[in-house]
C-alpha cells in the first residue's frame, strides 16, 4: 500500500520563575506535576474530543520511544485504499 505523511509540530515550553533566593527545587518541581497531571490531560482530553468530529480522520496515539512526559505523537489517518476506484482494464470489442 502506497501511503503519504506531512508532520506538523505543536511545542509547548514550560518556564517557571523562582525569587533570587531559591535553592532550586525546594518544591520538588510541583509546577511539573501541574503540567503534567492537569493542564496536559486536560489539553489531551480537547484534542481527541475536537478530533472526534472529523469523522473521515482515525486519531490514534504513537510511541516513538520518547517519554509521555517529553513528547505525545498523534497520528491522523484517512484511509483511501477502500473509496478510490481501481482503474479498470481497457479491452477491445
Amino acid at each position: 500500500m502506497y501511503q503519504e505523511e506531512k508532520t506538523f509540530t505543536l511545542r509547548f515550553s514550560l518556564e517557571a520563575s523562582f525569587p533570587d533566593d531559591y535553592e532550586g527545587e525546594e518544591d520538588n518541581q510541583a509546577w511539573v506535576r501541574e503540567w503534567e497531571t492537569m493542564i496536559k490531560a486536560d489539553l489531551l482530553k480537547g484534542v481527541f474530543e475536537s478530533l472526534r468530529q472529523h469523522r473521515s480522520w482515525q486519531a490514534r496515539i504513537r510511541n516513538r520511544g520518547k517519554s509521555p512526559s517529553d513528547e505525545i505523537e498523534i497520528v491522523l489517518a484517512q484511509d483511501f485504499s477502500q473509496t478510490i476506484a481501481k482503474p479498470q482494464g481497457f479491452t477491445l470489442p
